[in-house]
């Protein structure tokens, strides 16, 4: 990658009014799925939804944040936190990373402490293919607590 990492978050469309306010807070202070850029720059280079089920924009988005210069795409964390969570995120993952050769990030901004409550009590994520999409946004109670 190059001295300022370049990244495109997609966002689910269920969130579409989104302002993107906990995942902008959390790339200025590489928390949740963003501190893997503890160390450099990162470059904002494109923002925009799924375009609702079954994904519609994810080939278009991925296309234009390449040519923008994207080298990562984020996955952002409400398609993890959704009810439900999305049934594509490995979908697009694959999709992304085998048509654009980029690099896919589940995950943007730390899990709320309120949403992670709530898929333990529903159960949502205890099916073990979840753990690696959860692990990049997991993080302390006390910082999910502050994206509540």
């Amino acid at each position: 990658m190059s001295a300022v990492t370049k990244v495109g978050i997609i966002i689910c469309d269920r969130y579409r009014r989104c302002a993107g306010g906990k995942c902008f807070r959390a790339l200025k202070n590489r928390e949740g799925a963003f501190s893997i850029y503890q160390d450099g720059e990162v470059e904002l280079v494109g923002y925009t939804t799924c375009d609702g089920c079954p994904g519609g924009n994810v080939e278009y988005a991925g296309e234009e944040m390449v040519k923008n210069g994207a080298e990562v795409v984020h996955l952002a964390t409400g398609l993890v936190v959704g009810y439900p969570p999305c049934p594509y995120i490995d979908t697009f993952k694959s999709f992304l990373e085998a048509r654009y050769g980029i690099k896919v990030v589940v995950g943007t901004h730390p899990i709320p402490q309120k949403y992670l409550k709530m898929h333990r009590t529903l159960g949502s994520w205890d099916d073990p293919s979840w753990q690696d999409k959860l692990e990049p946004t997991m993080c302390d109670e006390k910082t999910r607590l502050a994206y509540d």
